[in-house]
């Protein structure tokens, strides 16, 4: 039995459609993330004696005939296919699994991924060819599935699947226990150069490019009200792979990826644990891997100066955190966790340690009005971090977000809404005293009035000058964001 992973085609006419960002879509800079977690996955499962194929069709920009052209597979050989999905493609998604059950008899078709652990009842009671839904974090479940399906065995048994009864009705085990050690999980980088994934197939802004992502923990202790991850997939106790599993990796791309200069842990929230941090900023320093490779990371607004100078001693080059707003009102609303003078502090230490930011600012949750947003803009120009992004809230299903936006009807559409034709974010929120409209019009002003500044087209010019590498990642993303940044 073979089991196939498949990052379904979407919107593949429009770009590469980055099915496993927090927010999925043909992004205004031609982002696109590597589907990691269908990647540990495959990689866990093939560790577990399956053989397996992995096909990531947004990378290659492949459509739906060539990829199923590609399925290494007989018509009528049992096959276990584990699809990708997102909220805005989920009907896609849907389609191709009908498709696959079509051409292959004996197949098994299974979802993972935020929107069907969240909708699951809704995706089984709208389909039949769907064979279950994984929910939460799936890799122990993909594995115990094929093992499963394999033998003979009762695969309905599994924890973490949710499936229909041979009555029609829709069925849910009880959820699969987390991984508690993620360090017997394969490296990414290592599935990567088996498989032929190409790291210039991905590309993310704030980057060096080519990058390779890969994350060091799941689940994030926070609360934040909006993060869909923490509350649909890994939960929010914090799991780490050990200091050393880590560096190994790093040693690992450095030895087997010669043109990547910059490795990018996806983790919510890295610095969580700073002891680790420390640690692992040690390992790289004694193993000299701080001159081969430049890493950045997510990092919450409580960082301290001193771990700041130890990671930028490591290699760290830039960090990103979730400022979201200025409005201390909207922070607290949020469960973010944070404080306006931390954030301030945040900013002040890192130039200090010499750390670049690309800080995150969102708009529309609870007590946004224009003059709160007004208040973001402004703090984002006074921090004058190193990029900035400014983001319409959209609320994932799953998350409480989601639950406070439908039960106050503020939601404009369902997940078909999620995306516009062309692949990109579209906002789904209309609050009673600010459209979505006006929410997307503040956003495309705010990017403009922080990037076409003098002063900040100055600052880029110098840092092209002064770091090539910058300069190539910049007119990168510039290319495709042009046409948003000079849009009347």
């Amino acid at each position: 039995m073979k089991a196939c992973f498949i990052n379904p085609s979407f919107k593949v006419e429009y770009g590469k459609f980055s099915r496993e960002s927090r927010s999925p879509a043909v992004t205004k800079s031609g982002a696109l993330y590597y589907p990691l977690w269908l990647m540990y996955a495959a990689a866990l499962t093939e560790k577990n004696g399956a053989e397996i194929q992995f096909i990531d069709a947004p990378a290659r920009l492949m459509s739906e005939e060539e990829v199923l052209n590609a399925i290494a597979a007989e018509k009528d050989e049992h096959v276990l296919f584990v699809l990708d999905t997102s909220t805005p493609s989920i009907d896609s998604d849907i389609a191709f699994a009908e498709t696959l059950k079509t051409q292959y008899s004996n197949c098994f078709t299974l979802l993972v991924g935020t929107h069907p652990t969240a909708c699951y009842n809704e995706i089984l009671e709208s389909s039949n060819c769907i064979d279950a839904i994984a929910r939460h974090e799936y890799d122990k479940i993909v594995v115990e599935l094929y093992k499963q399906l394999s033998t003979g065995g009762d695969w309905r048994t599994i924890n973490g699947l949710a499936f229909k009864s041979s009555k029609g009705e829709v069925v849910c085990n009880p959820d699969m226990e987390y991984i508690t050690d993620l360090d017997s999980i394969p490296f990414a980088s290592e599935f990567m150069k088996k498989y032929g994934i190409n790291e210039r197939d991905y590309f993310f802004a704030a980057a060096t490019f080519p990058s390779i992502q890969i994350f060091t923990g799941r689940g994030c202790p926070c609360q934040c009200n909006f993060c869909v991850y923490p509350q649909t997939m890994h939960g929010h106790k914090f799991r780490a792979r050990s200091a050393q599993n880590v560096v190994d990796e790093f040693e690992y791309i450095a030895a087997n990826f010669p043109d990547v200069k910059e490795v990018v842990i996806e983790d919510d929230t890295f610095t969580i644990n700073k002891k680790r941090v420390v640690e692992i900023c040690t390992m790289l320093i004694e193993r000299k891997l701080n001159k081969r490779l430049k890493w950045l990371c997510n990092a919450r607004v409580d960082l301290d100066l001193d771990t700041m100078r130890i990671m930028k001693k490591a290699g760290c080059r830039l960090i990103i955190p979730g400022i979201e707003s200025g409005t201390q009102e909207i922070l607290d609303n949020i469960q973010k966790g944070t404080k306006l003078p931390q954030i301030y502090a945040y900013v002040k230490n890192a130039k200090k340690a010499g750390l670049l930011i690309h800080a995150c600012y969102m708009v529309g949750n609870p007590g946004e009005t224009k003059e709160t947003m007004q208040k973001t803009l402004k703090l984002a120009l006074k921090l004058n971090t190193d990029t900035a992004q400014f983001f319409p809230l959209i609320p994932y299903p799953g998350t409480k977000t989601y639950s406070w936006a439908k039960s106050n009807g503020y939601l404009t559409s369902d997940h078909k809404g999620y995306c516009k034709e062309d692949g990109s974010h579209n906002t789904v929120l209309n609050l009673p005293n600010l459209s979505a409209q006006e929410m997307v019009d503040f956003c495309n002003y705010a990017r403009k009035k922080y990037y076409l500044r003098p002063k900040y087209i100055i600052y880029r010019l110098w840092r092209g000058i002064t770091n090539f590498d910058d300069l190539k990642r910049s007119l990168k993303a510039f290319g495709t964001l042009k046409k948003y940044l000079f849009k009347k």
